[in-house]
């Protein structure tokens, strides 16, 4: 359609033609709401004003019940269009005439063709690859029929609607293509909203929305290529045409701007100002190309997917006034009668059993159970902004009757709207499958902790091999002997550190990172680890001073999307690790932090500590869940089969709890879940861990070590801060630990359970145990399996006890009292742990101090 390169030319010229008459503007007594082809700035300035404000006015309301904004956004379209305030005498005349909307229209269409450039941004192949079978079943089925109920429901509506000068065909097409989509863009901020991300389910809905957005579009295009052309082969040409074009754009340009990227430095750093005028530039090129030989503007910006810098523009201002010109063009007044009312009804109801009657059958057959079926079925029937779009398209080409089209605007709303509050009716929070992690960071030094991070790494990744089959427990109507795994694939990202000094050779290899990748052991190791056991994994090298390790972590994973930071405990570096006692040092006895420091009391204990500040500083800088793999031996003995994980409450013992929950995900591995507490009036009356016990600071008790250590005034040791905890704050937490104890513990297998998650629980012992001395019961039961792995939260936030005075008694039964550093590290329970040698290895959690 040459509609959009017409609507820029006219306006554009109008512009042009501003002259200098009305300089004294409001001072002269002169409308500023007043319309003038020769000067519509402002007039377009206020209409922008009213409908950005009317429709951040509705989504206050609307996002209470987290609806998307697209809801409020055409809501206020039509309370200001002529269902509503259009029935005010002069308010469409004054403030809408219908001489403006033709340059509304172009500032509106000019953000959609940059929304959609946006959309491709949202367009994940790699999540289209992961779920590629179920997906394109799922969407494919869903289209068919929905398409085809669209069509038969064209036919009365063709004859009791559109007049006889349109053709039928193309009507029908229309239809069938309304029924067909389904709005991706909308789809991933319900998603977001309902945090159903991370699900199985957001995972296969997203992938086949991407597949019924790729084939809802291609079929408008033939729709819009039908209506332009003058023959059935001048729609064949457009439609060859547009295919040519659009490999033309997937590889000749897409691997011209990828090295374009690459040569002007924006791959490192972020689109350059230079890249992103020729990326915009190729951009309006796509749309004005598809404009002219007969296809929508619209759709050159599905042609590129590049950066995210446009975003806040567009969808704070240009989109809106693309939802209110749909607002504008509808009037429910037209729906005025039993006939059409009848029509309507029927719209929404074909429209929503073809999508969710499809998507429910094909994902039950795919493996989902009932609920999950639902629910995707559900979360395709939304419409959103993509259906407004195509019914747009219809209007401006007169296949829509205005009476049609606000039929169909208001089942696009409705449908819209349902989406939420069914899918949080089907799929409410405890019914939801595990959020498994499948994005992990992890951090190497050197040799030291090597095994024991292949050992961690192995132990959060899921079984490689494809045959390993579970037995799960199952109804005998749906009796299945094995069930096999359903697990994300992983990614992990591995980052060596190298510290930055002055030395030459230091300096040197800064500048030649791209060749220690390919060369340094440690990283050679790590790829061959991932080849063996078939996991992806990217590596990174980074060359930076001591104290700018820990932020260059805490980047790092924020930058990879890392949804777990694995840390070791890392052993004094080559710079660092100074000998205090010197060759002829009387030997010393041991004591069980031996190993955990990496030397004898005094060899490398000054670095220990320094380290320490190293693994606080991350767990207090980083945005993700972090991980500490304590391995005291340093031989990767940490691979026990078994799991001990003691439940004391708070955020990281939450998160511990879901971590063994996924460890056992693998079927070599079992684990013991015991939820400890304090079985006298004791616990009633201890004091919650204050904000200074928190947030200790350079205070150390450097004495209590045994050892001086010089320490320059300006050092600041800090931890993670949490703030003020106050009665709410641990009257939520409790209720959040009781919540999932009983998701987990309390729980029944059965065919709505994901299979994954009832094969993990299987494999899992809850109980609970009550003791005046928790630690030291926890320390029992942890010795009855040996080797045992222990997983515990660092609990130095809203915990659900204070161990203060059991640890030290712990310490001073074991001769380890002046353990005050690995305390304020790895906080108490971890520490008795580690002191009771019981574990052959310790990870620590804490959850992200975001949440």
């Amino acid at each position: 359609m040459p509609d959009f390169s017409n609507a820029v030319v006219s306006p554009v010229s109008g512009l042009w033609k501003r002259t200098v008459t009305g300089q004294g503007g409001l001072l002269s007594g002169v409308d500023p709401a007043s319309f003038s082809t020769s000067d519509p700035l402002r007039l377009l300035i206020i209409q922008i004003g009213i409908i950005i404000m009317m429709g951040q006015l509705l989504s206050l309301g609307l996002g209470k019940i987290k609806q998307p904004k697209v809801i409020a956004e055409v809501l206020g379209g039509i309370l200001l269009g002529p269902t509503a305030m259009g029935r005010i005498p002069g308010f469409t005349e004054h403030i809408f005439p219908s001489q403006s909307i033709t340059y509304l229209s172009l500032v509106a269409n000019v953000g959609l063709c940059l929304f959609l450039f946006i959309v491709g941004l949202e367009i994940d192949g790699s999540a289209l690859k992961r779920n590629v079978r179920s997906s394109l079943f799922i969407a494919l089925s869903a289209m068919t029929l929905s398409f085809g109920l669209g069509a038969s429901i064209s036919v009365p509506l063709y004859h009791t609607f559109i007049p006889s000068s349109v053709k039928f065909t193309y009507f029908m097409v229309f239809i069938g293509v309304s029924f067909s989509i389904t709005a991706f863009p909308v789809l991933c901020r319900i998603l977001t909203a309902l945090k159903l991300l991370d699900t199985t389910v957001g995972a296969v809905v997203l992938s086949a929305g991407v597949c019924n957005d790729v084939v809802g579009w291609s079929l408008l295009a033939l729709a819009v290529a039908l209506v332009n052309a003058t023959s059935g082969l001048t729609a064949l040409w457009i439609l060859l045409t547009c295919v040519a074009f659009t490999a033309f754009l997937m590889w000749p340009v897409r691997i011209a701007l990828l090295r374009f990227a690459r040569f002007t430095g924006s791959t490192e750093n972020g689109p350059t100002m230079f890249f992103m005028t020729v990326t915009i530039l190729v951009f309006w090129a796509c749309s004005f190309f598809t404009d002219i030989v007969g296809v929508n503007a619209i759709f050159g910006g599905l042609a590129i997917a590049l950066t995210e810098k446009l975003e806040d523009m567009v969808t704070i201002i240009f989109l809106p006034l693309y939802f209110t010109i749909s607002g504008l063009n509808t009037n429910l007044g037209l729906i005025d009668n039993g006939i059409t009312w009848g029509f309507t009804v029927a719209i929404i109801c074909l429209d929503f059993a073809g999508k969710f009657t499809a998507c429910t059958i094909t994902a039950r057959i795919t493996g989902m159970g009932w609920r999950e079926s639902g629910t995707v079925g559900s979360l395709m029937s939304c419409k959103g902004l993509v259906e407004l779009i195509v019914l747009n398209i219809g209007l401006a080409a007169n296949i829509l009757t205005q009476r049609v089209f606000s039929m169909f605007v208001f089942e696009a709303l409705i449908l819209t709207f349902m989406t939420t509050p069914l899918v949080s009716i089907l799929y409410p929070p405890e019914r939801r499958d595990q959020p498994w992690r499948s994005r992990f960071t992890v951090v190497l030094d050197k040799f030291d902790h090597m095994a024991g991070m292949l050992v961690a790494t192995q132990l959060v990744c899921p079984p490689s091999l494809e045959s390993p089959l579970v037995a799960t427990p199952r109804s005998t109507a749906s009796m299945r002997t094995f069930d096999k795994i359903k697990m994300p694939e992983v990614s992990v990202d591995t980052l060596r550190l190298i510290e930055l000094s002055d030395r030459t050779s230091d300096v040197m290899k800064s500048s030649a990172v791209d060749t220690l990748i390919r060369t340094d052991p440690l990283l050679s190791v790590f790829r061959t680890f991932g080849e063996l056991n078939d996991i992806p994994v990217s590596l990174s090298l980074s060359i930076v001073p001591y104290d700018d390790m820990p932020g260059t972590v805490a980047d790092h994973a924020r930058r990879f999307g890392s949804q777990l930071l694995l840390l070791p405990w890392l052993s004094p570096s080559s710079n660092t690790n100074e000998d205090l006692s010197g060759p002829h040092s009387p030997k010393i006895e041991l004591n069980p932090f031996e190993a955990f420091f990496g030397g004898s009391k005094h060899t490398g204990k000054s670095a220990a500590v320094i380290h320490s500040q190293f693994v606080r500083r991350v767990f207090a800088e980083s945005k993700t869940d972090v991980a500490l793999f304590i391995d005291p031996a340093g031989t990767g003995t940490g691979s026990a089969r078994h799991i001990f994980c003691p439940f004391f409450g708070g955020p990281d013992d939450r998160l511990a709890l879901e971590f063994v929950v996924q460890l056992c995900a693998n079927p070599r591995i079992s684990a013991t879940v015991v939820r400890m507490s304090k079985s006298s009036a004791e616990s009633a009356a201890v004091e919650r861990p204050s904000l200074a016990h928190l947030e200790e600071k350079a205070s150390l008790d450097m004495p209590s070590l045994g050892y001086q250590m010089p320490v320059p005034a300006n050092v600041v040791y800090p931890d993670t801060f949490y703030g003020q905890a106050n009665t709410e704050m641990h009257f939520q937490s409790e209720t959040a630990n009781s919540v999932l104890w009983a998701r987990y513990a309390n729980s029944q297998l059965s065919d709505d359970m994901p299979s994954s998650l009832s094969a993990a629980l299987s494999r899992i012992k809850f109980s609970e145990h009550s003791s005046p001395l928790p630690l030291h019961s926890a320390i029992q039961l942890a010795s009855v399996h040996k080797p045992v792995l222990v997983v515990v939260g660092r609990s130095r936030r809203l915990a659900g006890e204070d161990h203060t005075s059991e640890l030290q008694q712990i310490l001073e039964e074991r001769g380890s009292v002046g353990q005050d550093v690995i305390k304020k590290t790895i906080g108490d329970p971890a520490t008795a742990f580690v002191a009771s040698g019981c574990a052959t290895a310790v990870v620590v959690l804490q959850a992200s101090n975001v949440c």
